[in-house]
């Protein structure tokens, strides 16, 4: 726990109280399956050094978090392997908290602890789009760009020694998905949860044939076609949505698709 400005702490969550202070915005892990399959994915890769330390506020609650892992263990379509490797960062539910400084001090918190184990550096993946953040404020702690993949996700790198080979992204092959259309998703990333059974649904109204692929692992992640990795929708064989979406924005999506055809 370290105090940053009054009334503003670092909390250490561990698979003994993610429950109490929830994660991404689910706090009931009664009410949340979001929540459940979060905490029982943290609560297996816990041991394998998997961290989360949230931003918590006496008047605001839960503002923020940031999550890594060693390498090998990355939910992410990365060879990392003696890098600690950020899968997510963000503060601000409220606006108030937004521009204080709380993600640098999560991302020194990082850098820290893997300066402290001895790894390489420190990696992370970033894009313009939703869902992750963007490059500039790794930029501004001396990462550095080493590998760019379409349509806009970047692969940044903080290296303690300089010899070390640099982590790259991997460039998996989209052929093994080329059923009618595949969501593919994995509990790292609680938001895969909440659409899917509707768009699932809105699928088979619109006479596609949907199948969905549990992502249970790092190695299974890493084998993704898709660079976020714990979320995809292929359709025919290509990406149609890299991250996670609502069942309003799929049906749009597929309804552009027909009017092309």
């Amino acid at each position: 726990m370290e105090l940053l400005n009054k009334g503003i702490q670092i909390i250490d969550l561990t698979p003994e109280n993610i429950a109490q202070y929830g994660v991404c915005g689910y706090k009931d892990i009664n009410k949340h399956l979001e929540l459940q399959r979060k905490a029982a994915w943290f609560k297996k890769y816990y041991p394998k050094g998997l961290r989360i330390k949230a931003i918590i506020s006496e008047s605001g609650g839960y503002q923020g978090m940031i999550e890594y892992i060693p390498g090998e263990f990355a939910h992410r379509p990365v060879d990392a392997k003696g890098y600690m490797f950020i899968h997510c960062i963000f503060v601000g539910f409220k606006k108030e908290f937004k521009g204080k400084g709380y993600a640098s001090s999560l991302i020194d918190e990082c850098i820290e602890e893997s300066k402290n184990q001895k790894m390489n550096g420190v990696a992370v993946i970033t894009r313009n789009g939703s869902f992750m953040a963007k490059k500039d404020i790794f930029i501004k702690k001396g990462f550095s760009l080493i590998e760019k993949i379409a349509p806009d996700f970047e692969l940044l790198v903080l290296k303690f020694d300089k010899q070390s080979i640099d982590p790259k992204m991997k460039v998996n092959s989209i052929k093994n998905y080329s059923k009618d259309l595949v969501i593919i998703r994995s509990p790292q990333c609680p938001y895969s949860v909440k659409n899917v059974d509707a768009i699932m649904l809105t699928a088979k109204k619109m006479n596609l044939n949907p199948t969905l692929i549990e992502m249970d692992d790092s190695e299974a992640v890493q084998n993704s076609p898709c660079a976020f990795g714990t979320f995809c929708i292929i359709h025919e064989g290509n990406i149609i949505s890299h991250h996670p979406i609502s069942n309003t924005r799929f049906e749009n999506i597929m309804k552009t698709k027909k009017l092309e055809e």
